[in-house]
């Protein structure tokens, strides 16, 4: 039975993600859609409950009056049958409605809705540009995702728990303390128009006060991730003071935001136990009066006087259900300044899958400046012949590594075009443009997750026998054998850790290189991609990385000329700006800047130059 309400509501919906509204409203129903037909089946029944639960308080005034009134010989002659209702109403349809409730806000909305939350807004992040994962901290956003699903649906439900209650229960608490004397109701009318006063005064300023703690939460959590996530940085540089007192602030500041939420919250729960002490005292006092004057029974005096006990109860409930709801609009609010952000690189409507037949590569006149306007790419042209190999030189901050970027279109052109064989590359899915192009990288990392996972993340249909294979010629398959993690899995099933840190340098630059062997694209491209490796591992796996790049085109940088000096052409940037090509002794012959840079090595490394950092 369980199962059966628990499987309503698909938590994974299969439909492409769409960009969430930036307004709450908006936001909030753009992530109800699929739940609706649940969300007014637990309103319907709640609101049923809610009346039923009034209803019983009238039918318990008829209970007293009767007792009052009635002859104890006859009392079930006259009665029985209304008692056995009544008795019915609480002991089958009363805990059935409640139970049948629950199924459908426990099983079915409380676990699945917000789990297709995280679903959407993961996998639409999945897909924003590196400059929105570069301008914020991984575990911030991480953050903001788990909690604004949280608070969407806390958001969804209490308004529709609230908005029951409060009609269901008031209109029918003023429609049976009315019938037995209008008067009674009007200690009720003051009590609403009281309660309603410290609703709209505290209520938006805890609002205002929970979007600013969500904020400082998410800050907080953020700089703990950062510490952790840099843990060698900063037991290398023995800060774990400093880093404590950079979690401090974040800390601190998040508590300064506890104490203005406390400190509401003290002054509205002092003002409403006020409140509810007038209303009862002048209902129990009126209901009193009205007695004694024989214009209401006791039944009348029982139901008021228990209703009233009901609300005192009921509002503070509903006091804290409505700042909770604020809270969490605050928090749906501060997410929304994140997961509704545009994607910055977006496929274009009819974007096609690249094909790949030749391997030819044309920079166009392309312009990139990282939105600054001028400092980094400007006019560069630069055509890569199908199957060439070309070795990208020049000290940093030439726009070696923004050139590539550009090419798997990690970012946007802010003018011209690149082509491959023809096909410009705007005009195809990133999909399928990154999944045509290998990569090894000279800051490796690795998913924490097995060898095998991390092998197989560049062909994913690949057998282990094809994965072992490219590990033997990326020389990594004796290590592999070797590795034993805490939890005893070993070899290809042993877990490397968040991004590889239980793997020295030259172990995950070799998972690497094994991993882009597996995947085989048409275009590879080498950043440092030898830099982490000791000579007698560079030199042992050199041919196979020659075996690698046969009929591809490559492209690959290096500051260790001598590793890319057998090249076919070589590539010189400046500024942004190719500024000589050839081969390595054509090179050598022009006397430029490359043999400058050839003559300045010292054991095949290439020394810095004072430019500017290559980076946005």
């Amino acid at each position: 039975m369980f199962r059966w309400f628990e499987n309503r509501l698909d938590p994974f919906p299969s439909q492409e993600p769409q960009r969430p509204p930036d307004t709450l409203i908006a936001f909030c129903l753009h992530y109800t859609r699929g739940a609706w037909p649940y969300l007014i089946v637990a309103t319907v029944l709640m609101a049923l409950i809610a009346g039923i639960e009034v209803w019983m308080f009238g039918f318990l005034g008829n209970i007293v009056d009767w007792l009052a009134a009635q002859d104890r010989e006859t009392f079930l002659a006259n009665q029985g049958w209304k008692l056995a209702g009544m008795a019915f109403v609480v002991l089958i349809l009363l805990p059935g409605l409640v139970w049948l409730h629950s199924l459908f806000q426990q099983q079915t909305m409380m676990g699945n809705f917000p789990m297709r939350i995280r679903w959407q807004a993961h996998r639409y992040l999945l897909r924003q540009s590196m400059h929105f994962y570069q301008d914020e901290f991984a575990g911030r956003i991480a953050t903001k995702v788990m909690q604004t699903a949280l608070a969407v649906r806390e958001c969804v439900i209490k308004l529709f728990d609230v908005l029951n209650y409060v009609i269901v229960y008031f209109l029918g608490t003023l429609l049976l303390v009315g019938n037995a004397d209008w008067r009674l109701a009007m200690p009720l009318v003051a009590w609403l128009a009281g309660y309603l006063v410290l609703l709209r005064i505290f209520v938006p300023i805890m609002g205002r006060v929970s979007k600013s703690q969500a904020d400082a939460r998410s800050r907080m959590t953020g700089r703990i991730v950062d510490s952790y996530s840099n843990i060698q940085t900063v037991k290398l540089f023995s800060h774990a003071q400093r880093e404590a007192s950079f979690a401090k602030e974040g800390m601190h500041g998040f508590l300064l935001t506890v104490y203005r939420q406390m400190r509401l919250v003290t002054g509205l729960y002092g003002l409403l136990y006020l409140l509810n002490a007038l209303l009862l005292f002048s209902v129990g006092w009126l209901s009193i009066a009205l007695w004694l004057g024989e214009a209401i029974s006791v039944g009348a005096v029982a139901v008021a006087l228990g209703l009233v006990m009901r609300l005192w109860g009921m509002s503070q409930w509903i006091m804290w259900e409505v700042s909770a709801l604020f809270e969490n609009i605050g928090t749906v609010q501060d997410g929304m300044a994140t997961l509704s952000l545009p994607r910055q690189i977006e496929d274009v409507p009819d974007a096609r899958p690249l094909a790949i037949d030749r391997g030819e590569i044309a920079f166009e006149h392309i312009r990139f400046h990282y939105g600054k306007g001028s400092g980094v790419i400007d006019d560069l042209s630069l055509h890569i012949r199908p199957g060439e190999k070309i070795g990208l030189i020049g000290p940093s901050g030439a726009g070696k590594s923004t050139l590539v970027n550009l090419l798997l279109r990690f970012f946007e052109l802010e003018g011209g075009a690149i082509r491959i064989d023809g096909q410009n590359i705007a005009d195809i899915t990133q999909e399928s443009l990154r999944a045509n192009i290998g990569m090894v990288t000279q800051d490796t990392s690795l998913l924490h997750r097995s060898v095998r996972d991390n092998l197989l993340y560049g062909r994913p249909d690949a057998s282990d026998e094809m994965a072992w294979q490219a590990a033997q010629q990326a020389h990594v398959a004796d290590f592999i054998e070797s590795l034993r993690d805490v939890h005893g899995r070993e070899g290809f099933e042993s877990h490397v850790g968040e991004r590889g840190v239980k793997l020295s340098g030259g172990q995950r630059q070799r998972l690497a290189i094994a991993r882009v062997m597996l995947k085989d694209a048409p275009i590879l491209i080498l950043d440092e991609a030898t830099s982490a490796l000791d000579s007698d591992v560079e030199a042992a796996i050199q041919e196979n990385l020659d075996q690698l790049m046969q009929g591809k085109t490559v492209i690959a940088i290096a500051h260790r000329l001598s590793t890319i000096a057998a090249m076919d052409r070589l590539v010189v940037m400046e500024g942004g700006r190719i500024v000589e090509q050839g081969s390595h002794a054509e090179l050598i012959r022009q006397n430029g800047l490359y043999a400058r840079l050839w003559r300045r090595q010292s054991g095949g490394f290439l020394e810095s130059e004072a430019t500017p950092t290559e980076a946005p």
